[in-house]
């Protein structure tokens, strides 16, 4: 399979918002990926519909939402009207999570669950089946351009064998510290999808550092 490779707009210039768009239309990017937080669930606050809304007008790739906020519920097809492809949702913040999933899916879009740090893989074994992606946070969520928890790889490899235990079409993606220094390492456990931030858009060369990403996981 080809590697996914999804810079977090959450990294990005807001002043030149279009610009830094238009990089990722034009680069060997696969998939814009998009954090929306709400001061509650994580103590930060990023953004909402509106520039959601505008990031959409513009972007021509898979829009790759990622809600860190409670009550995601009240919000999926309002996700929907503004342009989300995929919307992730977080284990910790749904006590009824097969029901958010159905909503997902409901709306057209595809469902993806993410885990925090300190969340076990075995709380998926029972909604698995039922989804789409599976978003490993390798940082605690809320702020960009913190360092990859260790422990990381061992999760993987655990997702890895539930899926293809369960025969599951789910996705691994993996968010937080991911570089050209853990990568190659990453993909070889077994993500197919990778969010980067700060490594991309603070680096000198943000088309070259993702055509550079990109051939390490996906050479051909």
């Amino acid at each position: 399979m080809n590697k996914i490779i999804a810079p977090s707009i959450l990294a990005a210039d807001f002043s030149n918002l279009q610009r830094d768009i238009e990089m990722v239309n034009n680069s060997k990017a696969d998939w814009f990926h998009i954090d929306v937080m709400d001061g509650v669930f994580v103590p930060n606050i990023s953004f909402g519909m509106p520039v959601i809304s505008a990031i959409k007008k513009h972007a021509t790739k898979t829009m790759d939402v990622h809600l860190m906020i409670v009550d995601p519920d009240r919000f999926i097809s309002d996700f929907k009207k503004v342009g989300a492809d995929i919307l992730t949702v977080h284990y910790e913040a749904c006590t009824h999570l097969h029901r958010t999933v159905q909503a997902i899916k409901a709306t057209g879009m595809k469902a993806g669950v993410s885990l925090n740090p300190h969340t076990p893989i075995a709380v998926l074994e029972d909604i698995i089946g039922n989804l789409d992606l599976v978003l490993i946070m390798s940082v605690n969520p809320g702020f960009g351009g913190q360092s990859f928890i260790e422990n990381t790889y061992k999760k993987v490899e655990q997702l890895k064998h539930l899926i293809e235990f369960t025969k599951s079409k789910a996705l691994i993606e993996v968010d937080g510290g991911v570089t050209d220094q853990n990568i190659e390492k990453l993909s070889e456990t077994g993500v197919d999808a990778f969010v980067a931030g700060s490594f991309i858009f603070k680096s000198e060369n943000p088309t070259k550092t993702i055509e550079n990403l990109k051939y390490l996981v996906s050479p051909e």
